[in-house]
């Protein structure tokens, strides 16, 4: 199998950060929380395909996210179950140090957030809205 040298440095440059995506010699990193990076590069209009990516948590609504923009290789410190059935079913290559059954809320009493907005469907597009308006109506709860 041929080594994804733009994976092998995802990994590398995530260390201190939670997210780095990498292609060729361009380097996204973030260090906010959750989904957040991955809707932040969207939103700001980069060109994400054929990136590989390293990120911290990877869960269902991540990996959708991966797969809209065309990540061309995905590694995450852990992974969910869920995640892996999307990347899955898009063929999108995938590693992970450590498989999990659920991503968990930041309380630890429940499933996360965004995971609950993408429970009951696989389709990508749809997903996508879901997240987004999961992301409206927390920011706008009082």
């Amino acid at each position: 199998m041929e080594i994804n040298k733009d994976l092998m440095l995802a990994k590398n440059s995530l260390i201190g950060h939670s997210i780095a995506l990498c292609k060729g010699s361009d380097i996204l990193i973030s260090d906010k929380k959750g989904i957040q990076p991955m809707i932040d590069f969207i939103d700001s209009g980069i060109d994400l395909n054929g990136y590989s990516v390293a990120d911290m948590v990877v869960g269902k609504a991540v990996s959708m996210l991966f797969v809209k923009v065309g990540i061309k290789e995905i590694f995450a410190k852990t992974m969910s179950r869920q995640a892996i059935s999307i990347l899955e079913k898009y063929n999108t290559p995938y590693s992970y140090d450590l498989l999990t059954e659920n991503i968990i809320n930041r309380k630890g009493d429940g499933l996360c957030p965004m995971e609950q907005a993408v429970i009951n469907t696989d389709n990508i597009e749809q997903g996508y809205k879901l997240i987004k308006n999961k992301l409206f109506e927390l920011k706008n709860k009082c």
